[in-house]
């Protein structure tokens, strides 16, 4: 028998297991588990439940332990992103892309940086819930928190890094535009987010 794969898709309402393997040269899927995926709000934000979906994710391992796996993944909105510490820990809950501290941050980023140069490096939609406008909301209002951070991952790199305990990217190529994203983000903290926070 061949080899078994077990991905997690987390979608905005659930999440679910299932396992994929070649049977006969047919992909033979099997959802081993499902689960609700909503948001918590706290003091007054919206937030992933992580801790939550955790404990999910680990669950349906649980379940598949009498497979035999060749790999386990993790696919979910590619927005929404965690801020890793210097000891490898998560700073604080990921907001979710729903949270109403993105208002009018695409606005403020674009006076700060066109929107053609933004276009030119990421290549994607401007929508108020993209990782850049979410990561200026951040800078702006809690600028400790990405002060701490030493990294910064999509939602499904967070649980691939608790999974496989190695703090790393996939490069599809939504990743690459994600990265791209990043790295704006980065350069315009560096200019100084504690400036942001009036602006």
């Amino acid at each position: 028998m061949s080899d078994a794969f077990l991905a997690f898709d987390l979608g905005a309402e659930s999440g679910r297991a299932i396992v994929g393997q070649l049977r006969g040269g047919v992909l033979a899927l099997d959802e081993i588990r499902r689960f609700a995926n909503g948001p918590i709000r706290q003091n007054g934000s919206l937030y992933w439940d992580v801790l939550r979906l955790w404990s999910e994710i680990t669950q349906a391992l649980q379940a598949a332990s009498d497979i035999r796996l060749a790999s386990v993944g993790v696919d979910g909105w590619g927005v929404d992103y965690a801020l890793i510490g210097e000891r490898g820990n998560l700073l604080e809950n990921p907001y979710h892309y729903r949270d109403l501290r993105n208002e009018g941050m695409m606005d403020a980023v674009f006076e700060r940086v066109s929107r053609e140069r933004i276009y030119s490096v990421t290549g994607i939609q401007f929508l108020q819930i993209n990782t850049l406008f979410q990561f200026y909301a951040a800078c702006r209002l809690t600028p400790k928190v990405v002060d701490a951070a030493h990294a910064l991952v999509t939602v499904p790199d967070l649980f691939n890094y608790w999974l496989g305990g190695r703090l790393c990217s996939e490069e599809s190529r939504s990743h690459q535009r994600f990265h791209a994203s990043r790295e704006i983000l980065f350069a315009m903290h560096r200019v100084g987010p504690a400036a942001w926070k009036n602006a």
